[in-house]
């Protein structure tokens, strides 16, 4: 479960109880953005979050609830309007090669005129590594997702799954220290995205990178997260709840412990939605 801090407002604020040394912090931060009679539209508010090294923390929430306003600023994409976000102690105040954002749509992230091995060489690039060593670690980054044998391929001849899998390999390959992930499998099949999410738990135990996942898929969320973030419902969305998974994987999403958190996780959403409506 989560424990609380309190803000100077008196509100309880949700915060990861994480172990280990904290990698992400994000204090008392939100989003607003200006309206055209020039009011504050907020979507997210007075969010604390941490999250350790290591770690594998899925994000879940309504949708439009901010849980991509909320990567993008852990990211530095996009500035909060209150509060901070610290990577590593560090105040965040751009984008960084240390954190690398997986989208949604592969179609928009990867460049289609160029083959597979030179999109993943293409963030290798500016690292300003020899030629000779982008060519071992794309090489090396493709066979770790599967895709060695398509390396010469442009993404036009490459599957849904398949480019998705590119995505995250050209992210992997400057070694982030945090992968950010916004509903990367979202837009797969059913069987692929099972695949995918087994692959995913490979990639974060041999890579050992710290993983944040949003999702919307209840289950997507625990079979993945060692912590799971619950976000209210918006506007003005905050942290709700943040459970601990202790289940080892692979999970069995039929197990008690799965059902249990399933549960919990679908009461405390369809108590936002119910309220919203």
């Amino acid at each position: 479960m989560s424990d609380f801090t309190e803000t100077s407002s008196g509100q309880r604020l949700a915060v990861v109880d994480a172990s280990g040394r904290s990698l992400v912090t994000v204090n008392d931060a939100g989003k607003a953005f200006v309206t055209r009679d020039g009011q504050a539209a907020w979507v997210l508010r007075h969010i604390a979050l941490s999250v350790s090294e290591g770690e594998f923390v899925t994000v879940v929430g309504p949708s439009g609830s901010g849980k991509t306003t909320l990567l993008r600023m852990i990211a530095g994409i996009t500035p909060p309007s209150e509060g901070e976000v610290r990577f590593g102690g560090e105040l965040v105040s751009g984008p960084s090669s240390d954190r690398v954002m997986v989208f949604q749509s592969s179609e928009a992230a990867l460049f289609e005129w160029l083959t597979a091995q030179q999109n993943v060489e293409f963030g290798l690039r500016s690292l300003r590594l020899p030629k000779s060593t982008r060519r071992e670690r794309s090489a090396a980054v493709l066979d770790l997702v599967g895709l060695a044998a398509h390396a010469t391929k442009y993404p036009s001849q490459l599957s849904g799954g398949m480019q998705q899998r590119l995505q995250i390999a050209r992210a992997i390959a400057v070694e982030p220290k945090l992968l950010l992930m916004d509903e990367p499998l979202a837009a797969l099949d059913a069987q692929t995205r099972r695949i995918l999410l087994k692959e995913l738990v490979r990639l974060w135990e041999e890579t050992r990178s710290t993983f944040i996942y949003v999702t919307h898929d209840i289950r997507e969320a625990i079979l993945l997260g060692g912590r799971i973030v619950v976000v209210s419902q918006g506007p003005a969305a905050s942290v709700k709840i943040v459970l601990t998974n202790t289940s080892l994987y692979p999970r069995d999403e039929f197990g008690p412990d799965f059902m249990a958190l399933f549960r919990t996780i679908d009461h405390e959403l369809a108590t936002e939605v119910g309220d919203a409506l």
